[in-house]
């Protein structure tokens, strides 16, 4: 199967050839483009055409909607996004699906499959009016901040200055970037549905971390993965093993300072 990636983010492009190689033998990726010009250009000339395309909203020159108004696409379009979607029903017309990111080894498994399964339908048209009302409708807002109670006053903490979130004694605790800590009334599993996942990963039952908060990253006996974390904590900061390979893509795609 002939893959194109467009895709304007280094890393990201990166981590995806190397998911998709390593992870299915029928893989090929004929192309690797970063802007609409490039990718309607590549398109018109190749005579390689993909049977499927992965593809970002956001790219360096616009968004991948111009695409489609400049030239008809032919093949299965698989929209890779950092936005948190529940159910993007238009994505499933003409073998559309969406990926989020990081993108894990499962969703790129689940996307392939339906590919194969549907290309039958290579050679009809996308329904980019569909595509276009999907991102744009079904786009999630993610938290920018809590307000949380300490003592008798109320604080605003914004989710760019959290470290992480970790749960104790069935108490949940927010820490922030300098190293102070809330107690909160919600469960990590609320939390984490309204975090940004390219942000945030859960990296077990007990534990939230941010991007900012990931300090050296060390395997211990088992292959399991130890986090040091910053600002520096007690905690549990283990990745569940389960959780481990998509831990390691969310650390390669993104911007861990």
């Amino acid at each position: 199967m002939n893959v194109l990636i467009i895709e304007d983010e280094l890393v990201a492009q990166q981590a995806l050839v190397r998911a998709l190689t390593t992870n299915f033998d029928d893989i090929s990726i004929c192309g690797v483009l970063d802007s609409v010009d490039k990718s309607v250009s590549w398109l018109e000339s190749t005579t390689l055409y993909p049977d499927v395309i992965f593809m970002d909203v956001e790219l360096s020159d616009g968004k991948c909607f111009d695409i489609f108004d400049r030239i008809k696409i032919a093949c299965p379009v698989i929209i890779v996004t950092a936005y948190n979607n529940y159910a993007i029903k238009a994505f499933e017309v003409n073998s559309i699906d969406y990926l989020l990111k990081p993108v894990s080894i499962n969703d790129l498994a689940r996307a392939l499959e339906r590919c194969r399964e549907k290309r039958v339908l290579q050679g009809r048209n996308i329904d980019t009016t569909a595509l276009r009302s999907a991102v744009n409708s079904e786009i999630r807002r993610y938290k920018q901040r809590y307000l949380l109670r300490y003592n008798d006053k109320i604080i605003l903490v914004d989710t760019s200055n959290i470290a992480y979130f970790y749960s104790e004694e069935g108490c949940t605790y927010l820490m922030t970037v300098g190293a102070e800590k809330y107690l909160m009334d919600i469960s990590l599993d609320t939390i984490s549905k309204e975090l940004n996942p390219s942000h945030f990963f859960r990296i077990s039952r007990s534990c939230i971390v941010s991007d900012k908060a990931v300090g050296n990253v060390a395997k211990r006996l088992g292959n399991r993965i130890k986090l040091t974390l910053r600002p520096a904590s007690n905690i549990d900061s283990f990745v569940s093993r389960s959780k481990t390979a998509d831990f390691l893509l969310w650390l390669e795609s993104g911007e861990q300072q």
